[in-house]
């Protein structure tokens, strides 16, 4: 039997053991122990990447924003519908995940970094969502950073759940861009609180796996409604938005949130 072999380990800034390890040629990331991601569990990361990206197949110039490198599987799937002039920025918030990618991870997604429409930004995504503005706003932005929008990689990420990390993306996104966002599991009351902001919302069931019985993650794909007609002009911190957008659901039957990705098993 193989061994189960760990190649790098790092703290995040709130403490938390990241961890990436090897096992008879798959890849994984875990948090705490916990499973975060791997090579085997797929599916729903390339998924994120087709919904954000579903307008942009003949955009001549998109601009698109990644929250989370992980093992690098959206970026490829971005890289693969976006035109050869687009422009793909990847907020990572560990230097080391980066490192990981192009030092350890070259044959699996890691020579994508070296793509001359790539640019890593070693950030909190959160920062950089607050610091774009007039046109250097994204056509897509697909945020991947945590479990679930109610079970976080660091507490701080609970901000972009919230009423601040929406006006951030809203403020963010270009005319009619598109918020994607990756979940473990169901997550009704962020579809609330989203809808709640002036997206409009819509909820698609993705698989972790090809071979997976059932689609037990979600993708939010959020779009601004348009502004009412003579309305005020809004604050920074206020809803622009007429009214909520209800949730949208497409297809099949609401599952349970687990509160984290699955393992391999799952």
């Amino acid at each position: 039997m193989k061994p189960f072999q760990t190649l790098a380990k790092v703290r995040s800034p709130d403490g938390s053991l990241i961890t990436l390890h090897e096992h008879d040629g798959e890849h994984y990331i875990k948090h705490n122990g916990r499973q975060l991601m791997s090579t085997i569990a797929t599916v729903s990361e390339l998924r994120l990447a087709e919904l954000g990206c579903r307008h942009l197949g003949k955009a001549p110039s998109p601009r698109v924003l990644i929250g989370g490198l992980g093992l690098g599987y959206t970026l490829k799937r971005v890289l693969e519908i976006v035109g050869k002039n687009a422009v793909v920025h990847v907020s990572e918030l560990l230097p080391e995940v980066v490192q990981w990618n192009r030092e350890l991870l070259g044959k699996v997604n890691g020579d994508l970094l070296k793509d001359p429409r790539v640019e890593v930004l070693v950030q909190d995504v959160f920062q950089v969502l607050k610091g774009v503005s007039g046109a250097a706003r994204y056509d897509a932005i697909l945020l991947d950073v945590d479990h679930t929008p109610a079970s976080w990689v660091q507490a701080k990420n609970a901000r972009l759940y919230e009423r601040s990390g929406f006006n951030a993306v809203g403020r963010a996104l270009a005319p009619n861009g598109l918020a994607a966002y990756w979940s473990a599991g169901e997550e009704p009351l962020f579809v609330q609180r989203l809808g709640q902001a002036g997206f409009h919302v819509e909820t698609y069931e993705a698989k972790a796996y090809p071979s997976a019985k059932r689609a037990a993650h979600r993708i939010y794909v959020g779009s601004l409604l348009p502004e009412p007609e003579n309305a005020p002009q809004s604050g920074a911190a206020s809803n622009p938005r007429r009214r909520p957008a209800g949730p949208s659901k497409r297809p099949g039957a609401p599952q349970r949130a687990s509160g984290r990705r699955p393992f391999k098993g799952d």
